[in-house]
C-alpha cells in the first residue's frame, strides 16, 4: 500500500486509555500527537477538559470513551458520559455497546442503547463510533452487531476496547467492511504495533485505527 507517514498519520487516533495514566503522561500523548498531527487524542472522559486545552487551534480532535471498557452501564449513564465529555470539549465518542444483551439476541435493547447516545452525540454534530469488542463475538454477532449500529444512527463501527482478550483481527476489520460498505467508518484498536499491521488493517477496510504505539507505527 503505497501511503505517506503524513497520510498515515490521519488514519491514527493517538490513545490513552491506562488507568494509571497521570496528566504529565496525558500531556505527553497530546504533544505526540501534535507533532505527528494526528486525526485525535483518544482519552478516558476526565482528561477531555486538559486535552481540549491542550489541542487547541490544531486539527488533533480529543475523542472520550464512554460506557468504557466494559459496555454494562445504563443508557441513561452513557448519555450523560456523552453529554458531559461534548460540553468538555469532546469532538467524538467512542462507546462500547451493551456486550452481554448483544450475545443474548437482545438487539432492541442494543440498538436503543446506542440511539440514545447518537441523538446525544449527534444535537452538537460530533462523531459516535461503537465498540463492539469483537473478542467476545462470533461473525454472525460482528455481523449484527455492526447492522444494529448502523439502524441506530453509529457513524462508525470499532472492533475493539483494548482491554479484552484480544485486539483487532484482520479478519474482522475485513467483515465489519463488508456489512457496513462505505455509509460507516471501520475503526480497528488494539494490538497494532507497527507500520506493517497499520497498513494491513487499512487495506482490510479501516478507515481510522486506535493506537497507543503511534511513535513506533510512524517512525
Amino acid at each position: 500500500m503505497n501511503i505517506t507517514t503524513a497520510e498515515l498519520a490521519k488514519y491514527l487516533d493517538h490513545t490513552n486509555l491506562k488507568p494509571n495514566a497521570t496528566k504529565s503522561d496525558i500531556e505527553v500523548t497530546c504533544q505526540e500527537a501534535l507533532k505527528y498531527n494526528t486525526a485525535s487524542v483518544c482519552v478516558n472522559a476526565y482528561w477531555i477538559p486538559f486535552v481540549a486545552e491542550q489541542l487547541k487551534d490544531s486539527t488533533v480532535k480529543p475523542i472520550a470513551v464512554v460506557g468504557f471498557p466494559l459496555g454494562a452501564t445504563t443508557t441513561k449513564s452513557k448519555v450523560f458520559e456523552t453529554q458531559v465529555a461534548i460540553q468538555d470539549g469532546a469532538e467524538e465518542i467512542d462507546m462500547v455497546l451493551n456486550i452481554g444483551e448483544l450475545i443474548a439476541g437482545n438487539h432492541s435493547e442494543v440498538e436503543k442503547d446506542i440511539h440514545d447516545v447518537a441523538l446525544e452525540t449527534h444535537k452538537t454534530g460530533k462523531l459516535l463510533k461503537v465498540i463492539i469488542e469483537t473478542s467476545y463475538l462470533n461473525n454472525e454477532q460482528i455481523v449484527a452487531a455492526c447492522e444494529i449500529s448502523e439502524k441506530a444512527g453509529a457513524d462508525y463501527v470499532k472492533t475493539s476496547t483494548g482491554f479484552s482478550s484480544a485486539g483487532a483481527e484482520v479478519e474482522d476489520v475485513a467483515l465489519m467492511r463488508k456489512t457496513v460498505g462505505d455509509r460507516l467508518g471501520v475503526k480497528a484498536s488494539g494490538g497494532i504495533h507497527s507500520r506493517e499491521e497499520a497498513l494491513a488493517m487499512i487495506e482490510a477496510g479501516a478507515s481510522r485505527l486506535g493506537v497507543s504505539a503511534t511513535k513506533q507505527i510512524l517512525a
